[in-house]
């Protein structure tokens, strides 16, 4: 209410996630009306922003059993995408991996053009994609 009476429109979406010891980490997105879901094994991840550029390998790869290097890859894989289609997105990147019972965010990597293995990702997914397009037959007419 007093920033509607101040002219500011406050509006929110996060990812909010976390463990309590001795229970289950979990991951939360938070709406801005205050209402949120939690992740499943349906939905083992979520994605805020612009999300359509970069789903597409998420929905394919990441399960609940997926490890957590391979998430963490395809989740830097997913962001190349959407950096390489939409011009308003762009480094760095912040990226935290959180190991179940860990208790401690250590993983956290600010990732900007100097990033050897973000450079990688780039140079490669792109190579290896249109590699493979290019193995797929052509439609017959």
């Amino acid at each position: 209410e007093e920033l509607k009476k101040s002219g500011i429109d406050f509006n929110i979406h996060l990812i909010f996630g976390g463990q309590i010891k001795g229970q289950d980490p979990s991951i939360f997105q938070v709406y801005a009306a205050g209402n949120f879901i939690e992740v499943t094994v349906e939905t083992p991840y979520f994605q805020i922003g612009e999300a359509k550029y970069g789903k597409p390998i998420l929905d394919r790869v990441i399960t609940q059993a997926t490890p957590l290097k391979e998430a963490a890859k395809c989740a830097l894989i997913s962001m190349d995408s959407t950096i390489k289609s939409n011009i308003s997105v762009g480094l760095p990147l912040d990226l935290l991996i959180y190991p179940k019972n860990d208790l401690r965010a250590d993983h956290l990597m600010v990732i900007d053009e100097k990033n050897e293995y973000f450079k990688m990702i780039h140079e490669t997914w792109g190579k290896r994609l249109r590699q493979v397009f290019s193995e797929i037959e052509d439609p017959v007419w």
